[in-house]
């Protein structure tokens, strides 16, 4: 989530304290203090609708039923798509069996996250991030009406956040790689599209990033990789990482200022713009949507007045604009099954200018679905491959994660040293996963043995040694004692897990 005030706070675990990462890019609002998630992060989402990046004033509600409106998705040739056998993945903080979920489209595939060690928190949206994102996706709140952009896909939920969003960048890596190599798990719903509200705050060399390769991988593959454009503002100078890469479909948010035309909409204050001559691919609405509360979980504890009623949460930033534009993809391949990951994204491009742009280099066309559904697919293009070779320093930037007041830097993965190189012949060889097992350290169980409220669910393992390579347990006895009870959590709430330090104001959750 975006930290416009500094969250100098680290989430604490009781014997391996884990701070951030990768972060949630969504817009943090005035006061409250927030326990962000890792500095590679989600775009930043106003969870209060108030923006910090406007000098305060109070954005309009959106409701998903009028976002479908203005991306022209209600009407004509788009009027009768669901997003019926299209498979998504979300790689975000999991998704909580909240009232509006429907359970037998959501499929969870394993927790790579921290607190995947905790049988009472697998799985589950401890942050409210993921669960958000999935009802703008495929949420059916009968109680009040809300339904997401394509209730008929399949959504695949990968887990990599916690509670306060702490995530390595190789928990991110090994999520895609996850994602490519199990993309036809579901035959009838294979996986083109991944929703990924994650930013870096590297700035890592395009053809030799280890990230940039994860992402041109699952482009090759067939499928789409929709990514957040970062919440630090227009002036910002570059997308966060990977929308900055060519391969991904990168997305900017704007504010539908009250009306369902999209004449008066307008580019928010918040969205990144590049002057790096990597441009925004396309911009969808992304300003206090009204999508799926998770009660008591971290951005409900922190922003009460972002609540809509008992079930709804509003929430701004480029996740929101992401997860709509994923959506939106997902009725398009309903249409359209044989277009590729290339030829998706620029008929996905295909939508019209603002008139209240200053100019068309201040962004991309916003979304139109009918027009995505007549656009010529064209030829594709993309620009800077990978050869993985790079560092992961250099990806991760500012974005660390911290356990035992160890940050976790350099060749490493969470689990110790990391081999780029071999990493990268396997993930082009689509075989950096053998079962549960990610370049030979156990994530996961070898397959769909395990047990959820979702309809099919991969199977969890204990994480051998420790964190970073070390000798302390990944096990956190106060998180272990939280459980979902019913619609709430249990064992109080998470406002006591805060960064003990470290400015995360340059990376964020989309």
């Amino acid at each position: 989530m975006r930290a416009r005030n500094p969250l100098r706070r680290r989430a604490r675990m009781a014997t391996a304290a884990i701070a951030a990462g990768v972060l949630p890019l969504a817009l943090a609002a005035a006061a409250p203090a927030q326990a962000a998630p890792s500095r590679a992060g989600l775009g930043a989402d106003d969870w209060s609708g108030i923006w910090l990046s406007n000098g305060g004033t109070t954005s309009t509600t959106s409701t998903l039923a009028q976002v479908r409106t203005t991306i022209g998705a209600d009407t004509g040739a788009a009027k009768s798509l669901t997003g019926k056998g299209v498979g998504i993945a979300l790689i975000d903080t999991g998704v909580a069996p909240v009232p509006g979920i429907p359970a037998a489209q959501v499929v969870n595939g394993p927790d790579l996250s921290f607190e995947s060690q905790s049988s009472s928190l697998r799985y589950l949206d401890t942050y409210g991030h993921g669960t958000h994102m999935a009802g703008i996706i495929i949420g059916n709140d009968t109680a009040t009406g809300t339904k997401g952009i394509a209730p008929g896909a399949k959504l695949t939920s990968i887990k990599v956040g916690t509670a306060n969003g702490a995530v390595d960048v190789t928990q991110m890596i090994a999520a895609i790689d996850w994602v490519v190599e199990n993309r036809n798990h579901d035959p009838s719903n294979p996986i083109r599209i991944i929703s990924l509200s994650y930013g870096t705050g590297g700035n890592p060399t395009v053809w030799n990033d280890p990230l940039s390769l994860a992402v041109q991988q699952a482009a090759k593959a067939g499928i789409t990789v929709v990514a957040a454009a970062g919440n630090q503002g227009n002036g910002y100078g570059k997308l966060t990482h990977p929308a900055a890469d060519y391969y991904a479909l990168s997305v900017g948010a704007t504010a539908s200022n009250g009306t369902t035309d999209p004449s008066d909409d307008t580019l928010t204050s918040f969205t990144n713009l590049s002057t790096n001559g990597r441009p925004l691919d396309v911009l969808a609405p992304g300003t206090s949507i009204p999508s799926l509360r998770v009660p008591g979980s971290n951005v409900d504890n922190s922003f009460p007045t972002a609540r809509v009623g008992d079930t709804l949460f509003r929430g701004s930033g480029t996740s929101q604009a992401a997860a709509v534009t994923a959506a939106a993809a997902a009725l398009v391949l309903q249409a359209r099954p044989t277009l590729t990951s290339g030829q998706l994204k620029n008929v996905l491009m295909q939508g019209t200018w603002l008139p209240k742009l200053v100019s068309e280099g201040q962004g991309a066309k916003q979304l139109d679905v009918n027009l995505a559904l007549a656009a010529t697919p064209g030829q594709t293009w993309t620009s800077g491959d990978s050869d993985g070779s790079g560092t992961l320093e250099a990806t991760r930037g500012s974005s660390h994660v911290v356990a035992n007041n160890v940050t976790l830097t350099g060749q490493n993965s969470i689990f110790g040293p990391f081999d780029t190189a071999g990493w990268a012949a396997k993930t082009k060889a689509q075989t950096a996963w053998s079962g549960g097992v990610w370049m030979g350290h156990r994530m996961a169980a070898d397959g769909w043995n395990g047990t959820s409220f979702a309809s099919k669910t991969w199977g969890s393992a204990t994480w051998a040694g420790g964190a970073w390579g070390g000798t302390n347990s990944w096990t956190d006895p106060a998180w272990s004692g939280r459980t979902w009870n019913g619609r709430f959590w249990a064992a109080g709430t998470w406002t006591g897990r805060f960064w003990a330090s470290d400015d995360w104001s340059t990376g964020y959750w989309g």
